[in-house]
């Protein structure tokens, strides 16, 4: 089986490989030193800060997790899944054919998503995590009559009524609990069954950003992200979170509309739409992801997909609407029960800058690096884009614009002062769009950037008890 080949002619021609040279490696070593210190600081400050007031909210900042330092069943899985990753994944993602590769990195990225949940054993780390108080499997019996439920949704979000939702399900829209009721009715019902669902449609992102990448900045630069998307640090928490979900639906809704884009396809167009107007009865921040979207239509230049994805986009707002929920009632007053809770004592001054040390620790070292190199092409993208006379951006430029408009969505979130503190897992959905930036590293040192990104997922993983 021979390995696709490109064929449509307005996608962007291939770029040369990065420079692999000690100079070029040098300005990636500072920046990884630099996200180094940020954690440094974070960790240093945050402790001081909590123990003198107890504000943060956070046992160990810059992260909410406590210090329990320990291994457990899932341990020799994930140091084996780490090995292999780094010691064949950079050969392996070069020479597979495309749809074997996605569906490794698909397998890969789960399997390392597994075995870093079952450090805390099968209970504790996947079972458990969807059935605490504050989480979505606590009210299923409570949506026996699903349009009641919704036409009462937004009476229980601020705390102060009776029977007020728990934390997580008063703090999304209902789509994200609409999805465990809806499993517990076709008899996948309990934390396990939802644990597994959040892993597998979490670490089906990495297919999913694989092939925008490809779509949008040549298959070149996806085979060599996919050995960073499949070893992820940030899957310490999409096993298990719901959030996890959520990045995996908003990943898909980025891949469509790249493939409608490229391709001229009304079927993914469609889709693509259909999945963002549910990605954002999945969480109130996810509105957000329309900075990726529609960076991928300034990539390719065109606005074909615009009218179908909208109109299949607001089928979602439409329906919720129609049942009686209606999400621009119910945000304010999700404000109001952020405040209510530990939003309202954390810190701004410390958060705003917190939460990036904690992103740091969340997409690996070796991402900073490439986000180094992804602004200092930003200049010369951003200007190739916005011009109109200019040729379609080249491969580098395609996937600096698509990396870049993650980080501003990232950065939007954080100055919004409603993402203050949990960021490594709330922010799922962004940061699978910053790790193609790895691709942006030379050939020669993927192994040792790799090892790296390991590293830092199974140090957390072990020392810390992360409560996700």
């Amino acid at each position: 089986m021979k390995t696709e080949e490109r064929s449509d002619s307005s996608r962007p021609a291939e770029e040369p490989a990065a420079p692999a040279g000690r100079a070029g490696h040098r300005p990636d070593l500072v920046a990884a030193g630099v996200g180094a210190l940020l954690v440094a600081v974070a960790c240093g400050v945050g402790w001081a800060w909590q123990r003198s007031n107890g504000e943060l909210q956070a046992q160990w900042p810059p992260l909410l997790a406590s210090w329990n330092p320990h291994v457990g069943p899932g341990t020799p899985a994930a140091l084996t899944v780490a090995a292999a990753v780094v010691a064949y994944g950079p050969a392996l993602a070069d020479r597979l054919p495309w749809r074997r590769l996605l569906l490794t990195a698909w397998a890969t990225a789960m399997a390392w998503i597994f075995s870093l949940a079952l450090i805390e054993g099968w209970y504790r780390g996947i079972a458990r995590r969807l059935t605490t108080k504050h989480e979505y499997l606590r009210v299923i019996d409570r949506f026996d009559d699903i349009p009641a439920a919704l036409r009462g949704f937004t009476d229980h979000i601020v705390v102060g009524p009776p029977g007020n939702w728990p934390a997580h399900v008063a703090g999304h829209p209902p789509g994200a609990t609409l999805t465990f009721v809806w499993l517990d009715r076709i008899g996948l019902g309990g934390g396990a069954w939802a644990g597994v669902f959040c892993i597998v449609l979490g670490a089906s992102g990495v297919a999913a950003v694989l092939i925008a990448v490809r779509a949008l900045a040549g298959e070149r630069l996806a085979r060599r992200a996919a050995p960073f998307l499949a070893l992820a640090p940030f899957a310490v928490w999409t096993g298990t979170s719901a959030d996890g979900y959520f990045a995996g639906v908003a990943a898909w809704s980025i891949a469509l509309l790249a493939v409608a884009a490229t391709r001229r396809s009304l079927l993914a167009a469609c889709a693509s739409g259909l999945l963002f107007g549910w990605t954002c009865y999945l969480s109130y921040g996810l509105p957000l992801i329309a900075l990726p979207l529609a960076t991928v239509l300034l990539i390719t230049r065109t606005t074909r997909p615009v009218l179908p994805f909208l109109a299949a986009a607001l089928t979602v707002p439409l329906a919720f609407t129609l049942t009686g929920f209606a999400w621009w009632e119910a945000y304010p007053l999700l404000v109001e029960r952020y405040y209510q809770g530990a939003g309202g004592v954390r810190p701004y001054a410390y958060w705003v800058w917190g939460n990036l040390a904690a992103a740091t620790l969340a997409v690996g070292l070796a991402t900073v690096a490439g986000l180094r190199r992804t602004l200092a092409a930003t200049p010369s993208a951003a200007l190739g884009a916005l011009h109109p006379r200019r040729p379609a951006p080249t491969a580098e430029a395609a996937l600096t614009l698509l990396v870049l408009a993650a980080l501003l969505a990232l950065l939007a979130a954080d100055l919004s002062g409603m993402s203050k503190a949990e960021t490594e897992r709330i922010w799922q959905p962004f940061y699978f769009w910053l790790l193609p930036a790895t691709a942006l590293l030379p050939v020669r040192g993927r192994r040792g950037w790799l090892g790296a990104q390991a590293g830092v997922a199974l140090l957390v993983n072990h020392l810390v008890w992360t409560g996700w």
